[in-house]
C-alpha cells in the first residue's frame, strides 16, 4: 500500500479538497473546509491520520501496531496509522470512509445540500 494510492482515494471523495496548511510535509483533505485526513509527506514510512469514533479508535489502537493515537490531533477523535502493509488498502480506505462520513455528519443543513449539489 502506498501513500499515492489512499491520496488518490481521498482526492476522489465528494467535494475534496487538499492543500498544505500547515507547510510541506502534510497534505490535508478537507470537506466544505472541514479536515478528513492528514497524509504526511516525507517520512520514510508515510503515515494518515483519520477520523474515527473514540470506540472505533480505542480498538484500533489496541488491535494493531501501525494504528497509534492521532498523532498531534484530539487522541480520542483521531488516529494515524502508519502506512508499513499490516493493514490492508481495503481497510485504510473503509477507514477513509468512515472518516469523510464522519466530517460530512456534522456539517450543517445548508453545506450538506450544498454538497449534494456538487458533481
Amino acid at each position: 500500500m502506498d501513500k499515492e494510492q489512499i491520496e488518490e482515494y481521498l482526492a476522489g471523495l465528494k467535494g475534496a479538497e487538499s492543500s498544505f496548511p500547515f507547510g510541506p510535509d502534510a497534505l490535508v483533505f478537507k470537506v466544505l473546509g472541514k479536515m478528513y485526513a492528514l497524509v504526511s509527506q516525507m517520512e520514510d514510512i508515510p503515515r494518515v491520520t483519520l477520523k474515527v469514533d473514540p470506540v472505533d479508535g480505542e480498538l484500533l489502537v489496541s488491535q494493531f501496531e501501525s494504528v497509534s493515537p492521532g498523532y498531534y490531533m484530539n487522541k480520542k477523535h483521531w488516529v494515524t496509522v502508519s502506512l508499513t502493509g499490516e493493514l490492508p488498502l481495503e481497510m485504510i480506505k473503509e477507514l477513509s470512509g468512515k472518516s469523510y462520513a464522519l466530517v460530512v455528519s456534522k456539517l450543517t443543513k445548508k453545506d450538506k445540500q450544498k454538497l449534494e449539489g456538487m458533481a
